[in-house]
């Protein structure tokens, strides 16, 4: 099993002005800016609640596993080759969660429930908790994939030594709708998230105003694992491709090896 990645990870992240609960024009306006890619990137990395936006106002569009949302993601990652991920309202059981969906090409699917619920605006009360994390993979690197809110809570981001020096993941994402008013917040914690895990951190966010009049101003950023920006946008919707160096994270978790002086854990939920 390698420690680390073999070769680098073209990372995608497209940055949009979400159509408020217009599921089929969120379609058309994210296929249109996704299947160009084809071909350029290995990660396609789209907001949170991309397909309606942010708000409990979307609980009644909630579609299930099975339904046109779904289907819609799978066929647009086998059609650009590439693994595509962003998060929607999902029902499920009875219950309404706000999933992260990670389609592969040729259909494979995996999934994280968002765990951190954002109690401000009552999503605790209408949303179900996500009960674990998931760590999973991309060309050979360990991504661990999370929601919005979750990026204030460290301990469930927190990167773990597992043997022989192999930590368990390579980067993190966080896809979401973080109002502009909260921006220095989502600059600042995306920055300790990579410097204190010793990852390369990718998070997404859209722009415009939702239908409840909340401003978003973008910044989105790919960062290394020193937690220096890469790439950053504005509060413009575009789309842009970083590549990750698979050569500079071996070389920087060689060089300050803080993992293995980390305190032990276990996540519970």
């Amino acid at each position: 099993m390698n420690l680390h990645p073999e070769h680098d990870l073209r990372v995608a992240m497209v940055q949009a002005d979400t159509v408020w609960r217009d599921a089929g024009a969120n379609r058309r306006l994210y296929g249109d800016l996704v299947r160009p890619l084809a071909g350029h990137a290995d990660l396609v990395v789209l907001p949170e609640t991309f397909t309606s936006g942010f708000g409990n106002d979307a609980l009644d569009q909630a579609e299930g596993m099975d339904g046109a949302n779904v289907a819609w993601l799978r066929e647009l990652a086998d059609h650009v080759g590439a693994t595509v991920t962003g998060s929607m309202v999902i029902a499920e059981g009875g219950r309404v969660f706000n999933r992260l969906l990670w389609a592969q090409p040729e259909g494979a699917l995996a999934w994280y429930d968002k765990r951190h619920l954002f109690r401000m605006a009552d999503e605790h009360l209408r949303y179900g908790e996500g009960q674990q994390r998931i760590v999973t993979s991309c060309r050979g690197w360990r991504v661990l994939p999370l929601v919005c809110y979750d990026l204030r809570f460290p301990v469930w981001s927190r990167n773990r030594l597992l043997e022989a020096d192999r930590c368990e993941y390579d980067l993190a994402l966080y896809v979401a709708n973080w109002p502009s008013p909260r921006r220095y917040a989502w600059q600042s914690l995306l920055r300790a998230r990579a410097i204190e895990n010793l990852a390369y951190v990718v998070g997404v966010n859209r722009v415009g105003t939702d239908g409840v009049g909340h401003h978003y101003s973008g910044d989105s950023v790919v960062l290394d694992p020193l937690g220096q920006p890469l790439i950053e946008l504005g509060a413009q919707a575009q789309v842009v491709i970083t590549r990750l160096s698979a050569a500079a994270l071996r070389q920087h978790r060689e060089r300050f090896p803080a993992f293995r002086d980390a305190d032990s854990f276990r996540l519970e939920p």
